[in-house]
């Protein structure tokens, strides 16, 4: 690359405008061109994109042999968290929305089984991610045809289903003049440095969209080059986990499960039990209380006033119910299964959960509801990222749920708990009417009975 100081060309923006860069300035270099050794030119632009942040945008052009190529690298820091953007796309101008992908970013349409892994960081169009992924896999197919068959069958199946996303069927040779009904499927950005993002419709209300963090685990902190702080600070408490073989509940092959003892403080003591099949993939985490069960139930209500409360842990178990009347959300016991997270991951679960059965195809689809639950959706997109003051209510009839008090041991001013006795409905659900834990072993006969055996004895004698 050439050392001369870099040039302000005012007016080359090719993709400035449609990130909101304005009148920035581009800098331009001249750079040696990797195919032909001539000199090209490198354009760098630091932009801002709308509801994500700062990038820049580099591109290089050698007018000797026509090779192009663009990149684009986060302007800021890695983030503490990792980020999973999830989006329906159920038409043709979804397609259009863009995306920014880090190298450390790996794209997934699980409807196809396809997965894109990290590499180069981009800055596109989902269309334009699917047309890359047609492209690279047909590079090779004319040579596949003769050396694999097996192999080029397969692949050019998953390269007409792709097509079939990015073809409208108004191009020339097209019949009908018509466009085709594009099937409806979902693209997932996954990247542990948090420096992906795919571009919203209206905001962060979009129904379609879904952002949710995680945090990075040490294999992932490694691949970044950031150390695993979590081995210092617990090398010092050493904690058991458990391991016992199992049967996966979706295609019947063995698995392990794991199971391991958890201390909330201000509470009790949990346990987290967790299954991974190696076979079809399938995950499962349950929680289970790891106390007695408690005489009398526990109601916990939280005010939440701003997007802090979002990071409370939250303890919800299989028996809990939680509503949150400002947008009409009720969620029977049972639902979601026992669940230890943040109040904004098991937002986002909810969310997750209901978006599958509102863009649902086929049998699955429900009539004249999409609209509807499209707009419940965007009320509970306000819910999840705090834009609104909303009220969070736990219901747990055997009291093993729990919401932190960040306060503690003082009291908490948005939280209040009201202990109360159960119902003998509530009893029988939970098939505590019927139990015995005391003397079960021996049959109770009272004096009455034992009185009128033996005068049945001794009559009979």
């Amino acid at each position: 690359m050439s050392t001369e100081a870099p040039q302000q060309e005012e007016n080359w923006r090719p993709i400035g405008e449609a990130v909101g860069a304005g009148d920035l300035p581009v800098d331009v270099i001249d750079s040696l061109c990797m195919e032909c050794h001539e000199q090209g030119v490198t354009r760098m632009l630091l932009t801002v994109i709308p509801y994500f942040k700062e990038v820049i945008v580099v591109s290089f052009r050698c007018e000797h042999c026509g090779y192009k190529n663009n990149d684009i690298q986060a302007a800021g820091e890695i983030q503490s968290l990792g980020s999973i953007y999830t989006v329906k796309i159920t038409d043709r101008k979804d397609l259009d929305r863009q995306l920014v992908k880090s190298e450390h970013c790996i794209i997934s349409i699980p409807e196809y089984s396809l997965q894109i892994p990290a590499g180069r960081g981009q800055f596109t169009t989902v269309e334009g991610v699917i047309s890359d992924t047609i492209r690279d896999l047909s590079h090779d197919q004319p040579l596949r045809k003769i050396q694999h068959p097996d192999v080029h069958d397969k692949i050019q199946e998953l390269v007409d289903k792709l097509s079939l996303l990015v073809d409208d069927g108004k191009g020339e040779g097209s019949s009908s003049g018509e466009e085709r009904k594009m099937p409806v499927f979902t693209i997932k950005l996954d990247d542990p440095s948090g420096n992906s993002f795919i571009e919203t419709e209206g905001g962060l209300t979009d129904p379609k969209w879904a952002k949710r963090e995680y945090a990075r685990d040490k294999g992932q902190n490694e691949a970044l080059g950031l150390a695993h702080t979590n081995d210092v600070e617990t090398s010092h408490y050493p904690e058991e986990v458990l391991s016992f073989p199992g049967v996966c509940s979706l295609c019947g092959s063995e698995l392990e499960t794991l199971m391991k003892t958890v201390n909330i403080p201000h509470f009790k003591d949990i346990i987290l039990m967790s299954s991974n099949c190696h076979d079809c993939g399938y995950r499962d985490n349950e929680v289970k209380s790891g106390g007695a069960t408690s005489e009398k139930g526990r109601r916990i209500t939280l005010k939440v006033e701003d997007s802090e409360d979002l990071s409370r842990d939250i303890l919800k178990s299989d028996t809990a119910g939680m509503t949150i009347p400002e947008i009409d959300l009720e969620l029977n016991p049972g639902t979601l299964g026992g669940r230890f997270t943040t109040l904004e991951g098991l937002l986002n679960q909810v969310y997750e959960e209901l978006d599958e059965k509102v863009f649902a195809n086929g049998d699955a689809a429900v009539p004249g509801a999409t609209d509807e639950m499209a707009k419940f959706l965007a009320q509970l997109k306000l819910v999840m990222n705090a834009r609104m003051p909303f009220t969070v209510i736990l219901d747990d009839p055997l009291s093993n749920s729990y919401i932190q008090n960040i306060y503690a041991p003082d009291v908490d001013p948005c939280l209040s708990e009201e202990i109360y006795d159960r119902t003998h409905e509530q009893n029988e659900e939970l098939g505590l009417n019927d139990m015995k834990t005391e003397n079960y072993g021996h049959v109770h006969v009272d004096e009455g009975e034992t009185a009128a055996v033996a005068t049945e004895e001794t009559t009979s004698a």
